[in-house]
């Protein structure tokens, strides 16, 4: 039995099948925890990254996921290991458009070159511990009610609907500052310095304690992360039911893209169509997850096998990508338009 059936099962009773053992489990998070300081390390000593450094360091973060697939391959079979490859190339693509709303955040904050990649990877922590929040509760969702793939599903659904419209439309998501929610917030509660004063989140200013803009940017980073989380952890869940390859793919995805941001810098602005092929991969993956439903209530509706499932977002994928850079050959890309998603309540220009 697959680890999404057992779950779809867990709502009479089972409990939902993972790979994982406790210690598996342990030796992942300790990982992770140990690749964070390393990056804190990397970025103690603010500096402007180089493409040498940053493509190493992307070299690195693309080879580490792949062999851990290997190793889930070999472990535990075909089945597990398409899984976790599907699942990883979907979170990798979505970590993609996470990208596109860092570099509209970083710009319209004028966040320093030799800052960047610190605020950059506190996006990355806020995101890992948001979808480590999500895929728990995604799981109790999935274990406790058979229709939670039906959910899932729609919400991938409306969400492709959404970003297809925008992209269409040509409206993109401007990022304006001054009418952000988290950055009011902040400032209705805490005084924020007009410059940037090296890592420091804040910094004490005649007897009084006061927020810099990098605490404010930080924050807003986080805020689009909760957005991403809702998008992401169902996507994943419609590849795998198992907790613990969600948590990975997803944890790989994320870990990698401090130094992907500065290797595409130049790039993701001409991928222009990427709101396409998303749309087209989140649309796909909710009808897998209506159909997968759908097939515990009547038996007589298919379901699409996960190697399908790979097959398909590749050639989307593949598509989206010649098609931009084709329709860009010569031109200056429009990062605003690819990006689908700021801030929750950022007011977007249409």
């Amino acid at each position: 039995m697959t680890p999404v059936l057992a779950a779809a099962d867990a709502a009479s009773g089972s409990a939902i099948s993972t790979i994982a053992t406790p210690t598996l489990w342990g030796v992942t998070i300790a990982g992770v925890i140990a690749l964070l300081a390393l990056d804190f390390l990397v970025t103690r000593k603010p500096h402007e990254v180089s493409m040498k450094e940053a493509a190493g360091w992307s070299a690195f973060y693309i080879a580490l996921p792949l062999a851990f697939g290997g190793w889930v391959w070999s472990q535990y079979g075909q089945q597990t290991g398409v899984e976790y490859l599907t699942g990883y190339l979907v979170e990798k693509s979505l970590s993609v458009d996470n990208l596109f709303v860092f570099m509209l955040l970083l710009s319209a904050f004028a966040v320093p070159a030799v800052l960047q990649q610190r605020v950059l990877l506190w996006g990355i922590i806020g995101a890992l511990v948001l979808r480590g929040i999500f895929i728990a509760l995604g799981a109790a969702f999935l274990a406790n009610f058979a229709i939670a793939f039906l959910v899932f599903g729609l919400i991938l659904l409306l969400t492709g609907v959404k970003i297809l419209r925008d992209q269409v439309s040509g409206a993109g998501h401007d990022v304006d500052v001054a009418n952000m929610r988290s950055v009011k917030l902040i400032r209705r509660f805490m005084p924020v310095t007009e410059d940037y004063r090296g890592p420091r989140m804040s910094v004490v200013e005649n007897g009084k304690r006061m927020l810099t803009p990098l605490a404010v940017v930080v924050v807003a980073v986080f805020a689009t992360d909760i957005v991403f989380a809702v998008d992401s952890v169902p996507a994943v869940y419609g590849i795998t039911g198992d907790p613990y390859l969600v948590f990975a793919t997803n944890a790989f995805a994320l870990l990698g893209l401090r130094a992907l941001y500065f290797v595409l810098q130049g790039a993701l602005s001409k991928l222009v169509h990427l709101g396409y092929g998303l749309a087209a991969i989140l649309g796909f993956i909710g009808v897998k997850l209506v159909l997968h439903w759908a097939h515990g209530v009547w038996p007589g509706v298919p379901t699409v096998p996960t190697v399908w499932s790979l097959v398909v977002i590749v050639v989307i994928l593949g598509v989206v990508t010649a098609t931009s850079l084709y329709a860009t050959r010569g031109k200056d890309g429009d990062t605003g338009g690819s990006a689908h998603v700021a801030e929750p309540g950022a007011h977007h220009h249409r």
